[in-house]
């Protein structure tokens, strides 16, 4: 269930070993979060299992579609820092130095240089670290790959296939669509983004009290005097600011997480501000006019790690949910990890080697957090 980037990796994953049918609530894929996403991979987001899963996909994206399409392409990222930075800088250098070898430092100097936008000295950035190995990704063309891959093994792919029920029969999960439509499985992917723990709440299963947060980007002309296609996606190491060539203009970011319900996510006044307001402290840019806007929604467990597994409490719910903004880089080692949880085969030796194992995106360990916090004294609760 769900036709985002999570559920058509896994359905692609799944077909060679089973029939497989991928619903989708709109009339089209990657419609919320997958298709409104900034598409980059990078190793500048996420704990140190975030980046182990970002580092299996690589060879995914260095390859090309069933179309032979690109999936990607070499684009260098750049996170920036000022004076309050430096040691977050050093943090994160250190951090994503476990696995790339391809990070290079940036003086203020060279900062102007490669994005000469910037504000710099003592009251703008000072230094930076770009990753050579990023990636921009081409969110459509991987979307579309997965679904020839589970259309090329006989799987099946639905658009407007809104739930109305979910119940257990018989040794299947029976799915009624509101077109009255059924469809049976032993095994049901809980693929549904912001929507998980309605899905679950649906099929009588205890959800992970998810969190939807809505994040906004603008789209505003890129300055006439300089060529910004060349230019880095660029963002500060603390979660302040993001922008990127895109289409002749630059996409803009606050960084912002607003607490939102599963919902078609629509940019408010507010945080278009914030977004204009950013790029006018971090860079030299006035912005006159915003070209275009929109906002999406990332969905997070509560340590921000993506949960792949089976719920404990109900036979064949299989969870794959809170991919939140690193759902695109992360898709083919999710997918992998839905394969062989699903299947039954051995768990990737590649992810072993990069320290992504089976308990850190366990749902047994979501509710071992849940008894830890409540058997936990009321200093301690005060505490964290």
């Amino acid at each position: 269930m769900g036709g985002g980037i999570a559920g058509s990796s896994a359905a692609a994953g799944l077909a060679p070993h089973g029939r497989t049918i991928m619903l989708e609530a709109e009339d089209a894929f990657g419609y919320h979060s997958s298709g409104r996403s900034a598409t980059y991979y990078h190793f500048g987001i996420g704990n140190s299992t975030v980046r182990g899963l970002t580092a299996f996909s690589r060879r995914h994206f260095e390859s090309k579609t069933l179309k032979g399409v690109a999936r990607s392409h070499l684009s260098p990222a750049l996170f920036v820092a000022t004076s309050d930075m430096l040691t977050e800088m050093d943090a994160l250098r250190r951090e994503m130095g476990r696995f790339t070898d391809s990070l290079e430092h940036i003086d203020e100097v060279a900062l102007r240089k490669i994005v000469p936008v910037l504000k710099s000295g003592d009251e703008g950035l000072l230094a930076g670290i770009m990753d050579h190995s990023a990636r921009r990704l081409d969110s459509d063309a991987l979307l579309q790959d997965y679904r020839a891959a589970l259309s090329q093994e006989g799987g099946k792919s639905v658009t407007n296939a809104r739930v109305a029920s979910i119940e257990r029969k018989d040794g299947s999960w029976v799915i009624t669509t509101t077109r009255n439509e059924c469809y049976a499985a032993p095994v049901l992917v809980n693929a549904a983004g912001a929507w998980c723990d309605h899905v679950a709440g649906m099929a009588g299963v205890e959800p992970l009290e998810l969190k939807s947060l809505r994040r906004t980007i603008i789209s505003i002309d890129a300055p006439p005097e300089h060529d910004a296609r060349s230019w880095p996606f660029t963002k500060t190491v603390v979660d302040d600011f993001y922008m990127l060539p895109e289409s002749g203009r630059l996409l803009a970011c606050p960084v912002d997480e607003v607490p939102s319900d599963p919902t078609d996510a629509q940019p408010e006044d507010y945080d278009i501000a914030l977004a204009a307001a950013k790029v006018e402290e971090y860079t030299s840019i006035p912005v006159r006019r915003i070209a275009h806007k929109w906002a999406g929604l990332r969905t997070f467990t509560r340590d921000r790690v993506p949960v792949a597994g089976f719920a404990p409490d109900a036979a064949g719910f299989f969870w794959l949910a809170g991919q939140g903004g690193y759902g695109l880089q992360t898709a083919p080692a999710m997918s992998a990890i839905t394969e062989a949880l699903i299947t039954g085969a051995p768990w990737p030796d590649d992810l072993e080697q990069l320290g992504v194992t089976e308990s850190a995106l366990s749902v047994e360990r979501l509710k071992q957090a849940d008894k830890n916090t409540e058997v936990a004294p009321p200093e301690a609760r005060g505490n964290a």
